[in-house]
């Protein structure tokens, strides 16, 4: 009988020993498959942290707190193993029963983290997917950036040996390294997908519009170089212009009275100054361009057309203006009909509106008919009669009737007529 049941215990411990055994590789099992699940996390939200720092936060968070218990669960499996080592002989029914159901337990455990860790990778999966389209996008926009740079660089070499001043375009190319160092040194992990697509456009808009400007060179050239003859020729005739304005300034003075030409006085030596600066100006453009610097050239070249143009319409003041005193000499009432026109133009719109002319505006529109009568006696009892204030003030009457009809249509047009 002792026989038999020194058997059936021996049956007993072989099979609590086996189930024991059992649930220590199953908690391997378990522990294996979060701690996969763990590292694979980690390198994600590691990604995604490079990718787009600020979305990633909440991300982080999470995988902390998931990493977190990750941690303290490998740290009860480790305890579990140590507190029952199943290879040690002598081992007792009960005790194998315990390691199972201490086995069983921390597996649990390991099952429930490792579902939340994969939960976890299932709700970051659309996200990061979006994501890495977009990084797919990256290396393209990296190469288009750097082949901007060679393109860049290579203009410029082209541009110096052919004895250009390509400073400008060399320091824009100078910024466009920078910025591809700057994406180069930083990368995703200190400038993210979308600071990283940003630099790489930087580098290639910088590049491009240095490369432009340095392919632009020779055509600056050229053009400076034409420029500088058909500017000369401008200045010739801006120069020759200076007899016919002092014989106009002498009409001026001879035939009408000081008020006519006063604010004129001086005008041809005026624009014989302004030639001469001009001209000093085009010395300058053509030593610029005998030393190749084109935008030193082209600035000088700028000032002279400036001093030229204000010649040029100081000129045509004077022209102007004996032209304008001859034809109101010759017949007074033409631009005092014009004005006259421009009255009774605003007189008709302002009766035409609903309930007839509104008072402010019959009130503007009387003084000015008072005004056009008064304008022919500033040409009375002078033999040379102030025909330019007699011009301005019928010049200030038409812009007047002109103010009343714009003022009329925007009251229609606030009154939704």
């Amino acid at each position: 009988m002792r026989g038999a049941g020194d058997q059936r215990r021996r049956g007993r411990g072989e099979r609590a020993e086996a189930a024991a055994i059992e649930a220590r590789e199953a908690v391997s099992a378990a522990f294996y498959d979060m701690d996969q699940a763990q590292k694979y996390l980690d390198g994600r939200v590691t990604v995604f942290a490079d990718l787009d720092a600020r979305a990633a936060e909440p991300a982080q968070r999470e995988f902390g707190r998931l990493n977190d218990a990750a941690n303290a669960a490998s740290i009860a499996y480790i305890d579990v193993l140590d507190a029952h080592p199943l290879d040690e002989p002598d081992r007792s029914p009960a005790e194998y029963d315990a390691a199972r159901r201490a086995f069983a337990a921390v597996g649990e455990r390991l099952a429930k983290i490792t579902a939340d860790l994969n939960g976890f990778a299932g709700r970051l999966a659309p996200k990061m997917a979006r994501l890495e389209a977009t990084l797919d996008q990256l290396p393209p926009r990296l190469t288009a950036a750097r082949d901007a740079v060679a393109a860049a660089d290579a203009a410029i070499e082209a541009a110096r040996k052919a004895g250009m001043d390509a400073s400008d375009p060399e320091a824009e190319l100078a910024r466009a390294r920078e910025a591809l160092s700057v994406l180069s040194s930083q990368g995703l992990g200190g400038l993210g997908l979308a600071g990283a697509m940003d630099k790489a456009d930087e580098v290639l808009s910088i590049a491009e519009a240095a490369r432009e400007a340095a392919a632009e060179l020779p055509q600056m050239a050229e053009k400076v170089r034409n420029s500088l003859t058909s500017v000369r020729t401008r200045a010739d005739a801006v120069a020759g212009r200076v007899g016919p304005v002092r014989e106009a300034m002498k009409r001026l003075l001879r035939g009408y009275s000081a008020a006519c030409w006063q604010d004129l006085k001086g005008a041809p030596e005026a624009i014989e100054a302004g030639a001469t600066r001009a001209r000093e100006r085009l010395n300058e453009a053509s030593a610029f361009i005998a030393r190749a610097e084109w935008k030193d050239a082209q600035r000088a070249l700028t000032a002279a057309r400036t001093e030229l143009n204000a010649a040029d319409r100081r000129a045509g003041q004077v022209t102007g203006r004996v032209a304008e005193l001859d034809a109101a000499a010759a017949d007074p009432g033409r631009p005092a009909e014009s004005a006259r026109f421009a009255v009774r133009d605003a007189q008709r719109l302002a009766m035409a509106q609903p309930g007839g002319a509104a008072p402010h505006h019959v009130r503007v529109l009387d003084d000015l008919v008072a005004r056009l009568e008064r304008a022919p006696q500033r040409l009375e009892g002078s033999a040379h009669p102030d025909y330019w204030a007699y011009l301005q003030e019928l010049e200030a009457v038409k812009t007047a009737a002109g103010d009343v009809v714009a003022r009329i249509r925007s009251e229609r047009a606030a009154q939704g007529e």
